[in-house]
């Protein structure tokens, strides 16, 4: 049977950040460390992000325009030839199962819609810079952008059942939800995880304890800095206290889900382990059972291994 925990720690996206300091233990040392003044310092972390290519840029500014057709984004898709690739190979795969494969740009953005060509643009924006290793949560090369990518087709699935739009909005939000540990990382590599206070405590705990914001937070952030749709940044913001959330329950709801199986099934776990509590009204929201764990469990190895070779066969 699913356990139901209740987890509770809130720390809003317009929350300031003070300055404050704090007792770091370095072997037997203890020295002071400063609690970052605002989400953009920590942000400023991630200093190698890399750029969006101007094609990709553009087709998310013409998604955000309600006025666009699909056409128009197929046209600026085929200047990037990378790009228009990477598009055609996604909408011919094992999750659209066409009858038969499309040959053109503009067929596949027909095929995909505007949610899932954001998707593929996003996807293939972040994949190098979640492949590297995290120190500070103990995932090697690659394990972040496995769990990553998990969650976000796992959540696609949990959500399915409740729309097209509402699977690829829980697509995004599951890619992203983990995006902000990029800036925690190298903060909390020395900090001693093995003492009795972090017993069965999460990495969301810590994180909260020792900067005044979680990773979480930091994902939503950057992605209003993409511009994302807010029910997406309120979703990423709020996966692991689904609870809290406003306008985005439904999607943090259904990545709170994803998050929960993909640690179970081992993927990208690092030193976070199972310290995960499950909150009983996603639980109800989505009718989710053990038979879902075990669906899911039986066709996330198989989309990673798809993504990921679409992804790493594209250079963007």
């Amino acid at each position: 049977m699913i356990e139901r925990h209740y987890h509770l720690i809130y720390t809003g996206l317009n929350n300031p950040v003070s300055v404050a300091k704090r007792i770091i233990y370095y072997g037997n040392a203890k020295v002071q460390m400063e609690k970052p003044a605002s989400i953009s310092q920590l942000l400023a972390n991630l200093s190698d992000l890399p750029a969006m290519p101007e094609v990709a840029q553009k087709v998310l500014a013409l998604i955000r325009n309600p006025k666009t057709n699909m056409t128009e984004i197929g046209q600026i898709l085929s200047l990037d030839q990378s790009l228009a690739l990477l598009v055609l190979r996604w909408a011919n795969s094992a999750y659209y199962g066409l009858r038969q494969p499309v040959t053109t740009v503009n067929q596949a953005v027909i095929v995909l819609g505007q949610q899932a060509v954001r998707n593929v643009i996003l996807a293939s924006t972040v994949a190098s810079m979640m492949d590297r290793p995290l120190k500070g949560y103990a995932l090697d090369k690659g394990d972040l952008w496995k769990h990553s990518i998990a969650v976000a087709g796992a959540a696609r699935e949990i959500a399915k059942d409740k729309g097209f739009q509402l699977a690829e909005e829980a697509y995004t939000s599951g890619l992203l939800a983990d995006i902000g540990k990029l800036a925690l990382e190298s903060l909390i590599r020395d900090i001693d995880l093995s003492t009795p206070e972090w017993k069965d405590k999460a990495f969301s705990d810590l994180e909260e304890q020792y900067f005044g914001i979680d990773h979480a937070i930091l994902g939503a952030e950057l992605a209003r800095r993409w511009n994302l749709p807010p029910r997406l940044l309120d979703a990423i913001a709020h996966h692991h206290e689904p609870e809290k959330s406003k306008e985005g329950r439904s999607l943090a709801y259904a990545v709170h889900l994803a998050d929960y199986v993909i640690m179970m099934l081992g993927i990208g776990i690092g030193r976070d382990g199972l310290q995960y509590h499950l909150d009983p009204s996603a639980i109800d929201f989505y009718d989710f059972s053990d038979q879902t764990i075990e669906k899911l469990s039986e066709i996330i190895p198989s989309f990673i291994e798809e993504s990921d070779s679409m992804i790493r066969a594209i250079s963007v």
